[in-house]
């Protein structure tokens, strides 16, 4: 990746300045950044890309008595036969948690919520399958266990941590545990502290994440854009906008908004005629193609403008939201498409054969599918009129006459309506 970046900086003859670190951003007209030489630079507009570079500490009284992610020994020959704590249910703490099980004598792994699993959130960020050993330790009796509730304390007594909790879901309201070590595997947040009063950005999601815009932009300070992972504000623990597999579209999209928006460009487009099957056609190819659509699903969207003249202008991965918010939700007729689960997916057990699901060749109870399927929307001036589903497929290969042909006939119905509706 790295030499990837040094490749693609020199073939585009890119001016990044190196070795350099941000220490103040102010703003007087225009922005003012300053670095660890004192030398200052100025923009109109800036976009800031510097991750959640800062470990996120939960308001625990005691906590900094305890070793964090960032620092903490990865040599499992420094835990032998101590009691372990890990703070947080997120895939550092279980991964941290699965690098210690032949070397711990007990791990506890405590936090207000419930584990989610990625398997069947289909959010990446969710506990994955591969750091989940120790939930096989602590349910087939292995002296590990997972502790749901608050932390209310930590404190040291006789050379060893003494941490008090209050459970959610046993009859001791509290209880003291002691451990060796506590670790803190609670994530990270952004850092504003290069802001000055005045052009520091509204945070939300705890203060982890600057508050954004559907253009990515500041709630609250014009012109300030953001990219990479502190885009996942905008699709949090929904899709993949906190990971490079999604967030890569996010920076192209993010790109686009800000060459219509500065100067005047428009969304690259391809045109088509105005018909049920050419924009069947266009719609079909780009779900059985498109990877933006697929990572980023049920966020980014491809859109198809209805002109008068019979024409159609074919856009490319938008984000859903700008798009309803934008000029182009003033449209006479536009249709979205996006990749999207079914309803309550992710309260769903997908490994559970009692719950049933739709045949795949069933297009009349096409909108009960649960697994990954276009979802095809008609709007007239931002108002949803029209909704089709794409019956789901195995191997995600919407080529035949049970996908084609319902959506055609969705296309000509809605079309029908569009000129229904322009002569009236």
């Amino acid at each position: 990746m790295v030499r990837y970046l040094g490749d693609f900086a020199a073939a585009f003859r890119l001016r990044v300045q190196y070795d350099t670190w941000v220490r103040r951003i102010d703003r007087a007209g225009e922005f003012i950044i300053t670095d660890q030489q004192g030398r200052s630079y100025r923009a109109k507009r800036l976009v800031v890309a510097t991750g959640v570079s800062e470990p996120y500490i939960p308001e625990i009284p005691g906590i900094e008595m305890a070793e964090f992610y960032t620092d903490v020994s990865v040599d499992p020959a420094d835990f032998v036969d101590q009691r372990v704590l890990i703070i947080g249910k997120g895939n550092s703490a279980f991964e941290t948690a699965d690098n210690l099980i032949e070397a711990a004598s007990v791990i506890h792994i405590a936090g207000p919520n419930s584990v989610r699993f990625a398997w069947r959130s289909h959010y990446v960020g969710h506990l994955r399958a591969v750091n989940n050993n120790l939930l096989d330790t602590y349910q087939l009796k292995s002296q590990n266990a997972l502790l749901d509730g608050n932390i209310l304390h930590i404190g040291r007594r006789n050379g060893s941590y003494v941490v008090s909790f209050s459970f959610s879901r046993a009859d001791e309201v509290e209880k003291e545990l002691r451990y060796d070590r506590v670790i803190v595997c609670t994530g990270f947040r952004f850092a504003s502290s290069i802001f000055a009063d005045g052009c520091r950005p509204d945070l939300v999601l705890l203060n982890r994440f600057p508050a954004q815009t559907a253009e990515w932009e500041s709630t609250n300070i014009p012109d300030l854009h953001f990219a990479g992972t502190l885009m996942q504000v905008r699709d949090y623990k929904k899709s993949t906008g906190g990971f490079i597999h999604g967030f890569r579209y996010g920076v192209r999209a993010l790109h686009r908004i800000l060459e219509q928006k500065y100067y005047g460009r428009e969304w690259p487009h391809r045109d088509l005629k105005a018909g049920a099957r050419e924009l069947m056609e266009a719609a079909i190819a780009r779900a059985n193609r498109s990877s933006a659509l697929w990572q980023q699903f049920g966020f980014l969207c491809d859109m198809i403008g209805v002109m008068p003249n019979g024409s159609a202008k074919y856009y490319e991965e938008l984000p859903f939201d700008y798009v309803q918010g934008s000029e182009f939700s003033r449209a006479e007729c536009y249709f979205t498409i996006t990749l999207e689960y079914g309803p309550n997916h992710d309260l769903l057990d997908p490994f559970d054969i009692s719950v049933g699901r739709i045949s795949q060749s069933e297009t009349a109870r096409s909108e009960e599918g649960r697994y990954l399927h276009p979802v095809v929307r008609r709007f007239h001036r931002g108002e949803l009129v029209a909704t089709h589903h794409v019956t789901e497929n195995l191997e995600n290969e919407w080529t035949g006459p049970v996908h084609r042909n319902p959506l055609q006939a969705f296309f000509a119905r809605e079309l029908d309506r569009d000129a229904t509706d322009l002569a009236a």
